[in-house]
């Protein structure tokens, strides 16, 4: 199997039809090792797999279900271990869920949620950029009342992208 497809699977995860799975089965529907999957034990009270006689993790669908939603959460939203717990608590529903449906040739849109959060995002620099532009020129056209010499202040050209001038 080539790389290109291994992304490919490990992109759109495959749940088999069983009632039990291993964490090494688990593991590798997820794409992360095991001993990921025993810490997010720890740290996600949600995630209890059944233990054989033995010893040996079962985990049931339900689980490695919540397990994907963590890997997706942690790995690809860059969520923290505490955020990606808060936001199961309160209830984040699957972004990749409308995806799956889609054909394998389709290419998939990016999620509503992720544009306005992109956008908010750039707005938010926009207004940081113009406030600390207006900070600079406050402090450019201030003249120094003390005697001692002070270093000059590089006025930025109100059509530049960039907030450190060269």
């Amino acid at each position: 199997m080539s790389q290109a497809s291994r992304k490919h699977a490990s992109e759109t995860p495959v749940i088999p039809d069983r009632l039990y799975f291993k964490i090494g089965d688990v593991a590798r529907i997820c794409g992360i090792e095991t001993y990921v999957l025993r810490f997010w034990e720890t740290q996600f009270p949600q995630l209890k797999p059944n233990k054989s006689g033995t010893g040996q993790r079962l985990y049931r669908r339900r689980d490695v279900e919540l397990a994907l939603d963590i890997q997706r959460l942690v790995h690809k939203e860059g969520y923290t271990i505490p955020g990606a717990r808060h936001a199961l608590e309160s209830g984040v529903k699957r972004a990749a869920a409308p995806a799956q449906a889609q054909p394998e040739g389709a290419a998939a849109e990016p999620a509503p949620m992720m544009l306005q959060r992109s956008d908010a995002m750039k707005a938010a620099l926009a207004q940081t950029r113009s406030e600390l532009r207006e900070i600079s020129q406050l402090l450019a056209d201030q003249q120094p009342t003390a005697k001692r010499e002070r270093a000059r202040i590089i006025k930025v050209r109100p059509g530049s992208d960039s907030l450190f001038p060269l």
